[in-house]
């Protein structure tokens, strides 16, 4: 068989497979390239699940590409809330922008212009050419580079110059032999998602497991080689929640984080961070509590991609004045900030107590 014939056999079996495999997902309802935008950001380092529950919400919200664009960049990041990676909702707020100011409120149609766009790339920019415009452009992410080196026992590991260099080679080949190549490589996706998966692959439910290199040997979980786990950094923050009673409930006192690194520009109590944990006493200097008592209500952890943030949460004795910076909003208004799920949860903890 000639390898023509094979490319072409492959992407015939996936693309006939993928029309009645395929999960129903709210944004392949309607395609889009305004839905395909916001998926796709989403989709970045977040679980299909979790982006299900949410990708309608904000569609509501923000239903065209020009209302987001129109909406306050804050708004947009409270709506995000529960996704996690808040840069990527700045960066889809600043493409919308880009889209309604450069591109006549619609969302460009081939790879070139939708590089052009804030957080956009290769990958990002295939997947809408393709699957909404119908363009032929290979795309390559985690699940389609995996089914790609099983199906050629390909060794490499992901993030390597030669490995990524081969794949976007090899899904490029394929795409060019694919009668519908947005389908296609949604088809890579699905298959590397449900089936071709990580660990434990339901090889005996693969449309290509005829012509896969790793199949007949059974060693599919050796391909690709795992990426080097990310070195991980342990940090302590110490966050001061701080309530004052409202005729109904409590406003809690917040500050804005720093324009660049975690939870830029998000809302927090206010918060000392440190490599090591601090001492009582050291924090109250820091905070310039004076007589203002402070007490340690709990702790808990949080797990970044890179860091795991331990975070140890005081209140102030009852009646106590406390000479800190900031701004006091209702804690029945929260999710209308930009906040990040650890903070909201404390402050949950501590209203809680307070009763």
């Amino acid at each position: 068989m000639s390898e023509t014939r094979d490319l072409q056999r492959i992407s015939e079996a996936l693309e006939l497979w993928f029309q009645h495999a395929a999960r129903t997902l709210p944004w392949r309802s309607q395609r889009c390239g305004y839905h395909a935008l916001v998926s796709e950001a989403m989709l970045q380092q977040t679980q299909v699940a979790r982006v299900v529950d949410s990708f309608q919400r904000f569609i509501d919200r923000f239903p065209t590409v020009c209302a987001l664009a129109d909406a306050d960049e804050q708004d947009v990041v409270a709506s995000w809330q529960g996704l996690g990676y808040y840069r990527r909702a700045r960066n889809l707020h600043a493409a919308a922008v880009m889209i309604r100011d450069e591109f006549d409120g619609l969302v460009p149609e081939d790879t070139q212009s939708l590089l052009r766009l804030p957080g956009v790339g290769r990958y990002t920019a295939g997947a809408i050419a393709s699957i909404v415009f119908g363009q032929r452009v290979p795309i390559v992410d985690g699940n389609v580079a995996r089914v790609l080196a099983r199906q050629w026992r390909m060794d490499g590991r992901p993030g390597e110059r030669t490995f990524d260099a081969w794949c976007w080679s090899q899904a490029e080949q394929l795409v060019e032999h694919a009668a519908a190549p947005g389908l296609l490589n949604e088809a890579m996706m699905e298959l590397g998602a449900t089936v071709c998966t990580k660990h434990a692959p339901a090889c005996h439910e693969c449309p290509i497991a005829g012509q896969c290199s790793v199949a007949s040997v059974g060693d599919p979980e050796n391909y690709p080689t795992p990426k080097r786990p990310p070195v991980r950094k342990t940090v302590h923050h110490h966050a001061l929640v701080l309530l004052r009673p409202t005729k109904c409930s409590f406003e809690v006192l917040l500050e804005q984080r720093p324009e660049q690194g975690l939870w830029s520009r998000m809302w927090q109590p206010p918060t000392l961070e440190d490599q090591e944990l601090v001492k009582p006493a050291v924090l109250a200097r820091r905070w310039k509590s004076g007589s203002a008592r402070l007490r340690h209500v709990f702790d808990f952890n949080h797990r970044t991609s890179h860091r795991d943030v331990c975070f140890h949460v005081h209140v102030v004795a009852a009646g106590r004045s406390f000479p800190l910076q900031g701004d006091w909003h209702p804690v029945g208004a929260l999710d209308q900030l930009p906040m990040a799920n650890p903070h909201l949860r404390m402050i949950k903890q501590v209203v809680e107590a307070e009763g």
